[in-house]
């Protein structure tokens, strides 16, 4: 009975491979396939808009001759403050609530100003040479997350030493990123600040390009929106960074690209940038 159930078997199993290849042949040669029709589009991913932001401001400032410096993220008290004219118990420090570390007097940097020192004293060959580089990187601090503060964000700084800068150096450098970015017709405004390592110092507007100047709920009904803060290098600071501050000068910007995508397309919310909700995202 075995025998006969195995034959059977055997025997079903042959007749039923010759009739899917049967089946097989009369569809290829009955329904051919159209190699001309598109396929399948897969879902592809983008850039986040930080990072367009930060590649079209590598490329302005790029074109416009400056060299990129990465600095770190974790950095010593020391460069963080101390040599950027922030001693200790100096109440400037009070600006930003810092992450410390376990480890004594290293913590997670507040703004990209170390790479201030480190790009003059590792490019300025002993204060003898020009230098003009932006420091992009991740901040840190210790702040309430809301709409319009986050622990982490970015930074983008810019840094420019040489004889006989001026601050009509400042203004036109910073006016010419600002037309190459938001439009040749862009009009500037430039407020008196403060910064500790820089002296003086000023906080760079752009005029409000959703109302015109006129007011709007963006620009807070001012008609300008701030972009940038900027100012002449402090003597302090050029001396930490290795440069004969008698002989040179120099000046230093800082801006936040995401404040930048911000402005740009009216994002609302900061807390969107890090959200990894693709509502957003695939907005970009």
């Amino acid at each position: 009975a075995n025998t006969i159930k195995d034959s059977l078997a055997e025997a079903f199993t042959q007749r039923e491979e010759l009739v899917q290849q049967k089946a097989l042949a009369q569809d290829l040669e009955e329904g051919q396939l159209d190699v001309t029709l598109p396929g399948r589009p897969q879902p592809t991913g983008g850039l986040h808009p930080s990072t367009q932001t930060f590649r079209e401001l590598y490329r302005i400032w790029g074109d416009m001759g400056f060299l990129v410096y990465r600095s770190r993220d974790v950095e010593t008290d020391e460069m963080n403050f101390t040599l950027l004219n922030i001693p200790e118990h100096h109440p400037a420090r009070d600006m930003q609530d810092t992450f410390y570390t376990t480890e004594p007097n290293i913590i997670l940097r507040t703004h990209t100003s170390p790479g201030q020192i480190r790009s003059m004293r590792e490019l300025g060959k002993d204060g003898t040479q020009p230098i003009r580089v932006i420091l992009p990187g991740m901040c840190y601090r210790n702040e309430q997350v809301t709409a319009r503060s986050e622990m982490q964000f970015h930074q983008l700084e810019g840094v420019v030493v040489g004889k006989n800068i001026r601050m009509s150096d400042l203004k036109g450098t910073v006016t010419e990123f600002a037309r190459r970015m938001f439009g040749k017709n862009a009009r500037m405004r430039f407020r008196a600040s403060y910064f500790p390592f820089t002296e003086p110092s000023m906080e760079v507007d752009v005029e409000c390009f959703l109302c015109g100047g006129e007011g709007c709920k963006m620009c807070k009904y001012s008609g300008w929106l701030e972009i940038a803060g900027s100012g002449m290098m402090h003597p302090v600071v050029l001396r930490n960074g290795g440069y004969d501050p008698t002989v040179w000068s120099g000046f230093a910007f800082g801006m936040g690209p995401e404040r930048m995508t911000i402005l740009k397309h009216g994002i609302r919310d900061i807390r969107y940038f890090w959200g990894n909700d693709l509502r957003f995202l695939e907005q970009f």
